[in-house]
């Protein structure tokens, strides 16, 4: 299916090779692509051409990925794809701390990469949705509003926390897997993306609605199963 028109992602690396042939594979499926070669000139791209989704590399010269994607995160949801060419785990979920969507590992497949902006836009993507609201007393998920509160107040829940929320508490006391949620809500796959993706979401929607996150009432984990929400 061709991308929406006029869709913008923008790659930044320092590599021309893998720009080029980034570019090349998403220009074929009708992306605009726009590229830069280090931090400094991904940020400035940013704010001149708002892009839809970016593709950053982890290392690159003046400012790092994380850097970059630190920085990103202070002023927009904008999605962002990590290239990496670290495997370790602690690397991973630094980035999905950071605020990542989702990142893929170098050496990668020009065709993997881009079967993931397509998945990550599908999610952010408008839709409609159910006009629901689930009301458990101090904490409140406004699904057409996509507006969480808690004792009154607003809780800051980007999209993919928000995602993840409205999962889980529209089947409450339902136990979903890790695999389940990739697949869900990310429209991936542990084939594709390492659970511990899941892992640091729920970690970060528990540090915001929960009393303790370390003693969690609400979403509760399943040792060797996964997370259900308790009303």
């Amino acid at each position: 299916m061709p991308s929406p028109p006029s869709t913008t992602v923008l790659v930044v690396d320092d590599e021309p090779m893998v720009r080029e042939v980034v570019s090349a594979y998403l220009d074929r499926e009708g992306y605009v692509t726009l590229e830069a070669s280090d931090g400094e000139e991904a940020l400035r791209s940013v704010d001149a051409h708002a892009p839809d989704l970016i593709v950053l590399d982890v290392m690159l010269p003046k400012i790092d990925g994380y850097t970059v994607l630190a920085e990103l995160r202070k002023h927009t949801d904008v999605p962002v794809i990590l290239l990496t060419a670290r495997s370790q785990e602690v690397d991973r979920v630094l980035g999905l701390e950071l605020g990542a969507d989702d990142y893929v590992v170098k050496p990668f497949s020009p065709r993997e990469l881009t079967a993931r902006v397509k998945s990550v836009l599908r999610r952010v993507a408008p839709r409609e949705r159910t006009p629901q609201v689930y009301d458990f007393g101090d904490l409140v998920i406004d699904g057409p509003s996509r507006e969480v509160t808690l004792e009154g107040a607003v809780v800051d829940m980007p999209p993919l926390e928000f995602d993840v929320l409205v999962h889980l508490a529209g089947a409450p006391r339902r136990v979903f897997t890790r695999s389940e949620l990739l697949e869900q809500v990310w429209g991936s796959s542990a084939d594709w993306q390492d659970p511990s993706t899941v892992t640091v979401h729920v970690r970060r929607i528990r540090q915001k609605i929960e009393v303790d996150p370390d003693d969690p009432r609400r979403i509760v984990t399943v040792w060797g199963k996964g997370y259900r929400f308790e009303p």
